[in-house]
């Protein structure tokens, strides 16, 4: 009896608290990748609305960094209504975005002088709600400022999707470190996938699921989104070989 009156109380303080925040209760909803490979491993079915996730190249690179920000693109596109791009640096290229389903009528982009501002526009779209998603180019995403991030997409709904950009290695230091992101993922562009018109190939990505609250982490080889922004398992992991994920994973390993 005096332990179900204390559940009570505990509670109603987490109520008064979320109040005070200006947290409402939301239902959990998921943006699913409609694979279920991947599916199967996050909580949920798919990516949480109301969360934030992170995404990364997987080398300090040019091209890995641009298969993130398409991944990131492919998942924007398949949520509904106005996505907010924030950023710094204004080499954002729409006609790729829209190659992956995230057309230019979609996207209100949010240039600012300093990677302050851009936490400041994330945080504010977040907060506003009604959108679609938003997203965030960050070098660094410091612990508390991910949590303060992390509580308005919880507040509106909405579903947070940062892109970690680095100009040197050594900025990267920090994307293993513990932050309030839902899940955290690291993109890497692999060999095509050769059809049979010589000369031309489908381009696949290693994506690497290194954190996510709730389960377990896990590396898939995929088909690079498509004009819906969808992905699809590559036909060398449906085929269970492991040859070329193998060797790229060592190339990656390389200084």
């Amino acid at each position: 009896m005096a332990q179900t009156a204390a559940n009570q109380i505990i509670s109603d303080l987490r109520d008064r608290i979320q109040h005070l925040q200006g947290a409402v209760a939301r239902p959990k909803t998921v943006l699913p990748f409609g694979v279920g490979e991947i599916d199967e491993r996050l909580p949920g079915g798919g990516l949480a609305y109301g969360a934030l996730h992170e995404f990364a190249g997987g080398g300090a690179g040019a091209i890995d960094g641009a298969a993130a920000a398409l991944f990131v693109a492919g998942v924007a596109a398949r949520t509904k209504g106005k996505v907010v791009w924030c950023l710094a640096r204004p080499d954002l290229f729409a006609p790729a975005l829209a190659q992956v389903g995230l057309h230019p009528d979609r996207v209100i982009y949010v240039e600012a002088i300093k990677e302050e501002f851009v936490l400041e526009s994330f945080e504010e779209a977040l907060r506003f709600g009604g959108l679609g998603a938003v997203v965030a180019e960050l070098v660094r995403l410091p612990v508390v400022a991910s949590r303060r991030l992390q509580l308005a997409a919880e507040s509106s709904g909405t579903i947070g999707l940062i892109v970690r950009r680095w100009r040197r290695q050594a900025e990267a230091g920090d994307f293993g470190h513990t932050t309030a992101a839902t899940t955290r993922w690291r993109i890497s562009v692999l060999p095509s996938e050769q059809l049979p018109v010589p000369g031309i190939g489908q381009a696949r990505w290693l994506a690497e699921l290194i954190r996510v609250k709730a389960g377990e982490s896990a590396d898939f080889l995929i088909g690079a989104c498509d004009g819906q922004g969808r992905i699809s398992i590559s036909s060398d992991a449906a085929d269970g070989s492991d040859q070329t994920k193998n060797s790229w994973l060592c190339d990656l390993s390389q200084p």
